[in-house]
């Protein structure tokens, strides 16, 4: 891995005060220091030093909902592989045996900044899949996983409603779709129940091995959350009823009522991944989208991350989609963390990536203006240490 510099740089790290023209070192995949410019290295040091010229150093960006790699630019049915909707209940389906790192919305995420994201199961299915967080720089999904499982896909309100409707098939009601979560986690607890009494006890037999329900443990013993895909409030509300029956840790998927609820998300500590709103009221339950709920749901005091639920907004318009959310009454720093710092704690993965502090995975874009001016490009992209996008070409040390 090659030693990077940037240099006069306007760094903006999320966890402290703006740098207004300083550097950013990394070293072995890792940021290695960063500060004013007055504490800058020797450029001789390093293998690939970039004059930033005043242009603005992020963490790499992050979007904690997509379907990156898993709906194919440009295909069909032949591209589909986020929807495995023959059974309601799918938890043992792995997105990582779906994502085509090739996908060309791959290259374009890279060259918009954007170096990780989680990757989910459609929403189907009342209970979908596991979810993975990858980056988006590779070409071998093992190589590229931050986390797997991140955490459980579950779908309430109309999508597991028509998706089984039309196949004449349960649930066709909400009540359905909230009956078969219960049903589903309740046998799982009963396994897990007897592979610990098998475990303690030599004289019982263990059960037999269910894929199913071995792949809620995580979930069940708290180690991973539920992400649940909830439009409307009442959805919101019955995918937190159930959440707290089971013990569950939710966070909200979408949320497009729950501005309209902040108070009670506050109250539960219930974060949630706002949006698409770069997108048309395609169905009922999307009536009250708006683009000021990311902003609402923040001076509320719910944590909030911005996505793009990729392909139905390109994930290569993640930045402008946290622009509009600025432009709509969020806070311009907060809509900055939403795409950065916020995703990551959401899905447990801030100790890595989301800010730029040294330790970190050297995750990082350079623009060339303030992220939200509309004329900003993408000058560098820098994932896991290597250079994954340049505008233009890099100099060499000692050659600029």
């Amino acid at each position: 891995m090659k030693k990077i510099l940037i240099y006069n740089a306007h760094l903006m790290p999320m966890t402290t005060g703006e740098i207004g023209c300083g550097f950013l070192a990394a070293a072995d995949g890792k940021i290695a220091s960063l500060g004013e410019m007055a504490d800058c290295p020797a450029q001789d040091g390093f293998d690939v030093c970039v004059d930033a010229a005043g242009g603005w150093l992020l963490p790499g960006l992050i979007d904690a909902h997509t379907h990156l790699g898993l709906y194919e630019d440009g295909l069909g049915f032949e591209g589909a592989d986020g929807n495995e909707d023959t059974d309601p209940a799918t938890p043992q389906m792995r997105v990582i045996d779906a994502i085509n790192p090739m996908e060309r919305s791959f290259e374009e995420a890279r060259a918009a900044g954007v170096t990780c994201c989680a990757v989910s199961p459609g929403s189907a299915n009342p209970m979908g899949g596991q979810i993975a967080v990858i980056k988006t720089c590779g070409h071998w999904i093992d190589r590229m996983v931050v986390q797997a499982p991140a955490a459980i896909k579950c779908a309430l309100g109309e999508n597991p409603k028509a998706v089984y409707h039309e196949k004449d098939d349960t649930p066709v009601t909400r009540m359905a779709t909230a009956a078969i979560l219960r049903e589903t986690l309740k046998k799982a607890q009963e396994y897990d129940a007897r592979c610990k009494k098998a475990a303690n006890d030599p004289d019982e037999d263990a059960p037999d091995y269910e894929i199913k329900y071995d792949a809620l443990l995580p979930l069940l013993h708290g180690e991973i959350p539920a992400h649940l895909h909830a439009h409307r409030a009442d959805d919101i509300f019955t995918a937190l009823r159930i959440c707290r029956e089971f013990g569950i840790r939710p966070v909200i998927v979408h949320g497009t009522e729950g501005h309209l609820i902040a108070d009670d998300l506050v109250q539960l500590g219930v974060p949630v991944l706002s949006g698409p709103f770069l997108t048309d009221r395609s169905k009922p339950e999307l009536r009250a989208l708006t683009e000021r709920a990311p902003g609402l749901l923040c001076r509320a005091g719910v944590q909030v991350a911005i996505t793009t639920d990729h392909p139905e907004t390109p994930l290569k318009y993640l930045r402008r989609c946290a622009a509009v959310a600025a432009e709509q009454g969020m806070d311009e720093a907060e809509a900055l963390r939403a795409i950065t710092r916020y995703p990551a704690e959401i899905l447990g993965i801030a100790d890595r990536v989301g800010a730029l502090e040294p330790g970190m995975d050297a995750d990082f874009v350079l623009f060339s203006a303030h992220p939200f001016a509309f004329r900003s490009d993408t000058v560098l992209t820098v994932c896991g240490g290597e250079i994954v996008y340049e505008a233009r070409a890099v100099c060499p040390a000692g050659t600029n």
